[in-house]
């Protein structure tokens, strides 16, 4: 079962146990009703952001639509390149998650794959914004970030720290795969209680 269908399900399954029409979990998330059902059916990938939106208004933390993929006590904690995972975020971005227990940790990394011409549009972009601070690092490829009003350009071994509450989203414009490592803090997916608070 793949990942998008796995959490469809449950978000579904939460729906219906607490007796939510679509229509009233799309006035809920301020998200469409046919996305919503495209969602549930596993037929729309669905950013991060977005659904801790959708775990907010159902009442379950984030981490509760992966808890299956958290590694066992004794499993290896490397992420070997070669097995690196990777989840489809939109049809021209792809995101891997770097670590083996993604609840238990205070800070997530993962790299970002930009297929060319990924988030191209520019008028239709969708800026985020969200709690935290987020730093990223430029791989492979170059990337346009667009944060509040402006606009930068990076290039590979750029980088660059912001607060995520200011809106934000980048794109490829270029016809080559662009790479990006992201940090983010705090780890939307984790468990206080299952890891170390830092002081």
């Amino acid at each position: 079962m793949s990942q998008n269908v796995a959490i469809g399900e449950k978000i579904k399954a939460l729906r219906t146990a607490q007796n939510l029409t679509l229509k009233q979990l799309s006035e809920m998330t301020n998200l469409s009703i046919g996305f919503l059902s495209q969602m549930e059916r596993g037929l729309s990938s669905i950013a991060i952001d977005t659904l801790e939106n959708v775990a907010n208004v159902l009442g379950v933390s984030l981490g509760s639509f992966f808890e299956e993929s958290a590694a066992a006590p004794d499993a290896d904690p490397v992420i070997h390149s070669f097995s690196l995972p990777a989840t489809p975020v939109s049809p021209q971005i792809i995101q891997s998650i770097l670590s083996q227990d993604v609840t238990a940790f205070n800070f997530l990394p993962r790299i970002f794959t930009l297929l060319p011409f990924a988030n191209a549009d520019e008028e239709n972009l969708e800026m985020y914004s969200h709690t935290g601070e987020e730093f990223i690092y430029i791989l492979e490829g170059v990337v346009t970030l667009h944060l509040n009003a402006s606009q930068y350009t990076l290039y590979p071994g750029d980088s660059i720290q912001i607060h995520s509450n200011e809106t934000h989203n980048w794109m490829n414009q270029t016809n080559k795969t662009a790479r990006l490592l992201t940090i983010n803090v705090p780890n939307p997916f984790h468990h206080p209680e299952d890891g170390y608070i830092m002081p």
